[in-house]
């Protein structure tokens, strides 16, 4: 998969699109559509079909326009992906009201980027090294910085531990969501594909000289019954880090 990179779109144009700056005057009969409908369906092409599939041609199709149209609206696939990302950026909970303090607020900001990228897999394609400056990401970024405010870390802290928690979510989802995705590229369920490699591993398998990951492995096969529990992993690693930050809250 091709990764994308936000922040290519033309600068004047995304942030009228994004903030909402007054439509242009145009004559003529009144416009069929709106942004707003056209990043709908994009949005749901990268969901259904992936990123891949997505151009501005699909989305005319979607919406039974022609692709020419849909540039009196949205300037370029760019700007559409952009435009993409804020929205979605709408869909997550804000942990303002969470009781238990930071710890909980954080959890919450990770739970729900987790599931933020289930629903839209094609965010982990989307490279956001120039973030995309809309209105709803900017309130994400504002009420994740929320969650340890007033805990006494600096401001450059609370932005690295806001980071390091998106970093991490980036990193675990990943094999969450390849765990659902292989058995359908590959055509074998988990258990097919273990039963057909099983009995050709013993052949040359010798427990003696791994030891320990005979043993663990083993032990981690029986608990998951399967290769790896991405979910459970997750919420492990989840709570080691916070034990981390908890420490450095501490230590202040």
């Amino acid at each position: 998969m091709t990764t994308e990179y936000t922040g290519g779109s033309d600068p004047k144009r995304i942030m009228e699109l994004l903030w909402g700056a007054p439509e242009r005057t145009r004559r003529g009969p009144k416009p069929r559509l709106t942004a707003a409908q056209i990043v709908e369906a994009a949005t749901e092409i990268a969901d259904t079909e992936g990123l891949a599939a997505l151009s501005m041609r699909r989305v005319a199709e979607r919406l039974g326009v022609t692709a020419m149209s849909l540039y009196t609206y949205v300037p370029g696939k760019a700007e559409l992906l952009d435009l993409m990302l804020d929205r979605v950026c709408a869909e997550t909970a804000k942990p303002d009201d969470v009781p238990g303090g930071w710890r909980a607020r954080l959890e919450l900001v990770a739970r729900e980027t987790w599931a933020l990228y289930m629903r839209h897999p094609w965010l982990l394609h989307v490279a956001t090294n120039r973030p995309v400056l809309g209105p709803n990401l900017i309130a994400r970024y504002d009420y994740e910085l929320r969650a340890v405010d007033g805990v006494g870390l600096t401001d450059i802290e609370m932005d690295l531990v806001v980071t390091m928690v998106g970093d991490y979510v980036h990193g675990a989802v990943r094999s969450a969501l390849a765990a659902v995705s292989v058995p359908k590229e590959s055509g074998k369920t988990d258990d097919e594909w273990w039963a057909e490699l099983s009995p050709l591993l013993e052949q040359v398998y010798d427990p003696e000289r791994f030891p320990v990951a005979t043993r663990v492995g083993a032990a981690a096969g029986e608990e998951y019954a399967a290769p790896l529990d991405p979910a459970r992993a997750f919420e492990f690693g989840l709570a080691r880090m916070l034990d981390g930050v908890a420490a450095l809250v501490e230590g202040r």
